[in-house]
């Protein structure tokens, strides 16, 4: 435990055989709960961490939430919903099988049936933590990418400071630019710009990082079911937790790159696949948060921009084709088109600053 909160540490784990008894062996004394989530390996990583777990012991928590609802009170009606409603939600989770017979081992295996994905397994071991009254819960990777050293830097804001959710940035680091792969380099400061625009967290970077801590309200806030499977879960996560007004904090950790692990993203394919999923999820966001859950100027202005820049095309369309041919182009068409344009910029910049501010309060 760190100040009285119980911190879990949930490690994705495909084929790792090799690498997770390097996460597993360095992890903080202060970590109350290891949750491995073997995501159908082919190898043999669920055999290391049955091994671990007969080495590592038990680990008993205090369930503080665990308080009787009385049914018949009208008013812990909610309660009593939202509580039932937890109980149905591993039906929505893709089927998976606890190794341990009980949640007493310090090192909990959850063995997915079928490969899920890394955002998949990640919201499995959430799906742990939250059932289990976790007051803080941290992802580190199973292929040892990850400090351990760093791991109470990370969790630290959200057991004393309150924070929701924190996320490492290796961008920051000094060694960043030498020791970061520059594809990979180029490749998330692309997703870092446009999860920027999509996520409502204009200062966040270094998306892709899988180095973070959320608390239990922040877990209890999302729908971890619903959590993009793949590589983009990084950036799908930030989306949710800004539509759920959450806060959000980063702390400089160092990259770590060639002790061993393999690297299973292709960027050329990930790049356009994420893409296309923060454009849909930009207008999620836009759509839940500023005008169904709270209204806001903004709504509008984003999509009178969007307005005026479709209905502008046709007008620039028509006049390339007219210098095309070699004719002049009429000056009222080309006026229309430079006032649905320039009208349309000014929409979206004003649109982006009013977004910019009203995100602030959420970045400490």
């Amino acid at each position: 435990m760190l100040k009285d909160k119980s911190i879990a540490v949930v490690v994705p784990a495909y084929n790792e055989e090799n690498q997770i008894n390097l996460v597993i062996d360095n992890m903080p004394d202060f970590v109350d709960k290891i949750i491995i989530v073997n995501d159908n390996s082919k190898d043999k990583t669920a055999e290391v961490v049955e091994n671990f777990i007969k080495k590592y012991g038990k680990n008993i928590l205090e369930n503080k939430d665990n308080l009787d609802i009385d049914e018949k009170n009208i008013y812990t009606k909610a309660n009593r919903i939202t509580a039932q409603k937890n109980k149905e939600e591993i039906k929505l989770f893709p089927k998976s099988e606890q190794f341990n017979k009980n949640n007493d081992d310090k090192i909990i295996l959850i063995n997915n049936l079928k490969n899920t994905g890394v955002g998949g397994a990640i919201a499995r071991g959430y799906k742990w933590c939250k059932d289990n009254n976790i007051d803080c819960t941290a992802v580190m990777a199973g292929d040892g990418q990850m400090d351990p050293n760093e791991l109470e830097s990370i969790v630290t804001p959200v057991v004393e400071k309150n924070i929701d959710y924190v996320k490492g940035n290796r961008f920051i680091h000094k060694s960043a630019w030498n020791v970061v792969p520059k594809i990979r380099f180029f490749g998330n400061s692309i997703l870092s710009i446009l999860t920027k625009i999509a996520s409502g967290y204009w200062h966040v970077s270094d998306t892709q990082t899988g180095f973070t801590a959320i608390s239990k309200s922040a877990l209890n806030s999302i729908r971890l079911y619903k959590i993009y499977k793949n590589y983009g879960m990084p950036n799908d996560l930030l989306v949710r937790l800004n539509i759920a007004f959450c806060t959000i904090k980063e702390v400089e950790i160092k990259p770590v790159y060639n002790i061993g692990e393999k690297s299973k993203m292709k960027v050329w394919k990930v790049i356009p696949r994420i893409s296309w999923l923060l454009f849909k999820s930009f207008f999620r966001r836009l759509w839940v948060k500023y005008l169904f859950r709270d209204f806001h100027p903004l709504f509008l202005l984003y999509h009178f921009s969007f307005a005026l820049f479709i209905i502008s095309v046709p007008y620039a369309i028509k006049i390339l084709g007219i210098i095309l041919s070699g004719q002049e182009a009429n000056s009222l068409t080309i006026l229309a088109f430079v006032f649905l344009f320039i009208s349309s910029f000014q929409s979206l910049l004003f649109a982006m600053w009013m977004d910019i501010t009203d995100n602030e309060r959420l970045y400490k």
